[in-house]
């Protein structure tokens, strides 16, 4: 099962129809562009949905953001005024809007109904280091929304399995300090060059072996024991396995849409609707 929920939701604390994916990853990622290929998916099927920028760097996108970080703070005006370095300077916008989070809580509050992707920074720190990712879903638990956590990995990781791991430990770090409905997802599947689907499963569901036969024979002996506590570590937790996004194939973004739905339970509270033959049948009548 590639959803791991952290936590049950209690459908009787949330209210009618508000959900939201928080889109996670390192920088490069492709979380823009998953982003955006979810939105257009969900406007194909007639869901109502709308992107948030957090991320206070971002300059390009394919869909105008509903809410956007930078009508608060931008990072580049926080480089110019304080002299930060990029890195810094991103850490004090994701402060500078938790400390304002009133702002945002205003800006989601006015969207009742729709469906929510929110784009977050590429900076690694904020799921590891930092508690800033951890208050911010706290701060839209409040909001009564629904959340399931999205953390994105390039598939060209599987060609360095070092970075690899390294990959699959910040997903897993994410996972245990936001304790939010979540899964992880392989991005740009489609630019990786084809493999045999058994070897792709080892990725897909981490094989720490892979990271002792390969990263073992490229490494000082003195590594080796570190290794082996690394797999033993992604093996002992067993949270992190990946779905496959190929952003040409529909079934591919069908299956992540229907695994998030389920992760938050989404629809379940809707009122049925009638089928449209009854319907018919009703004006038939009058």
């Amino acid at each position: 099962m590639y959803v791991h929920l952290t936590h049950s939701i209690d459908r009787q604390s949330t209210s009618l129809g508000r959900y939201c994916q928080l889109v996670m990853g390192p920088a490069g990622s492709g979380k823009s562009t998953y982003c955006s290929t979810i939105m257009t998916h969900c406007q194909n099927i007639g869901r109502a949905v709308h992107l948030v920028n957090l991320d206070p760097a971002a300059e390009k996108f394919e869909y105008d953001p509903s809410i956007d970080i930078k009508d608060l703070i931008s990072l580049e005006d926080v480089m110019e005024e304080l002299q930060y370095g990029p890195n810094g300077g991103l850490i004090y916008c994701m402060e500078f809007l938790m400390n304002n989070i009133d702002w945002l809580e205003d800006e989601v509050g006015s969207y009742t109904d729709d469906y929510l992707i929110i784009d977050c920074p590429g900076q690694i720190e904020l799921y590891t280091h930092f508690d800033i990712m951890k208050r911010l879903v706290e701060a839209l638990g409040r909001l009564n929304i629904a959340i399931c956590g999205v953390y994105l990995l390039e598939s060209q990781f599987v060609e360095d399995k070092s970075k690899f791991f390294a990959g699959v430990m910040s997903a897993m770090s994410a996972m245990i300090n936001l304790e939010i409905p979540h899964i992880n997802v392989m991005s740009k599947m489609d630019l990786l060059p084809k493999m045999k689907p058994s070897e792709l499963e080892r990725y897909y569901n981490p094989d720490p072996l892979l990271l002792m036969e390969d990263v073992n024979s490229k490494t000082s002996p003195k590594y080796h024991q570190l290794n082996q506590a690394i797999g033993q570590l992604v093996e002992d937790f067993n949270m992190v396995q990946f779905l496959p996004l190929n952003v040409n194939d529909e079934d591919s973004i069908t299956a992540i849409l229907s695994h998030v739905d389920n992760a938050i339970q989404f629809g379940e509270d809707q009122e049925p609707k009638e089928p449209v033959e009854e319907m018919e049948d009703e004006r038939d009548d009058d």
